[in-house]
């Protein structure tokens, strides 16, 4: 097969797409700039912020789905939350601070804690989710999941504060709903049953309510689960069925340790 040939079958097999990979690449670069923003103490707000309207322009232009009046009025809604937005994140760090005896200092997690870039960028991505920006706001999420491991829909309902410890490995789908005070340790999953599509706008998704600690690899499935609150969920538990307030939930296989026999 000569090189037109192939070039030929490729263009042709791609011809029902529309993808400006574009997008991917200035969204990434949006995502560190706002970071850098909100939380580097020398940023120039007033440059910084006229950088990020052009930035937020350019890629609402490839994912807004609008006309583009409409478009560019977005931007406005979208800075007016940013000030809450912060306030929201203070209090995450806060909480951090307080729960994690690892952490030495508030610059510590605002600079070093993967869990709370994730929060970061999931609370910035659901007002972009919000705002009916999909695409913009899922490209958001990836990049905070490729950076941090912690896959968190930017749909999810997730209250402040809220703590995230070791981030890998989590995932938080789209129709969670987290209310104050919630800790989750690295590998925890609040996902779905299986499900069809036609579920889409269904509450596919678990509720966690206040105060709840979800030690690592947990597994809460179901959008009729709820965690009641000041409930404790052990590591590597399977929950499917709700669980009342107060609860402490444990995945009861054991550990046998044997001493070696000495030859």
């Amino acid at each position: 097969m000569t090189k037109d040939l192939i070039i030929q079958n490729i263009g042709s097999l791609k011809s029902h797409l529309n993808i400006n990979y574009g997008i991917k690449t200035k969204t990434e670069a949006f995502t560190e700039k706002i970071f850098y923003t909100l939380f580097d103490s020398k940023a120039e707000l007033n440059q910084s912020i006229d950088e990020l309207e052009n930035q937020f322009k350019e890629i609402s232009k490839i994912a807004c789905k609008k006309p583009q009046n409409l478009c560019d009025s977005i931007w406005e809604k979208f800075l007016s939350r940013l000030p809450s937005v912060l306030e929201k994140l203070n209090q995450d760090a806060t909480f951090i601070l307080e729960n994690d005896p690892a952490s030495n200092s508030i610059e510590e997690v605002y600079l070093g804690y993967p869990g709370f870039y994730a929060i970061a960028i999931y609370r910035l991505s659901h007002e972009l989710y919000i705002l009916d920006l999909l695409l913009f706001s899922r490209l958001m999420s990836e990049y905070a999941h490729k950076i941090t491991g912690t896959d968190i829909h930017a749909g999810a309902q997730i209250e402040s504060p809220f703590f995230i410890d070791h981030a890998t490995g989590i995932v938080i789908g789209e129709t969670t709903v987290i209310k104050k005070r919630v800790k989750i340790y690295q590998g925890v999953t609040l996902g779905a049953l299986s499900v069809s599509k036609d579920m889409k706008d269904a509450k596919r998704h678990p509720t966690v309510e206040e105060n709840v600690c979800i030690y690592a690899n947990a597994t809460i499935l179901g959008g009729e689960t709820t965690i009641g609150k000041d409930s404790v969920v052990g590591g590597n538990a399977w929950v499917t069925k709700s669980i009342p307030a107060k609860s402490i939930v444990l995945n009861t296989t054991t550990t046998e340790v044997k001493v070696k026999e000495m030859r």
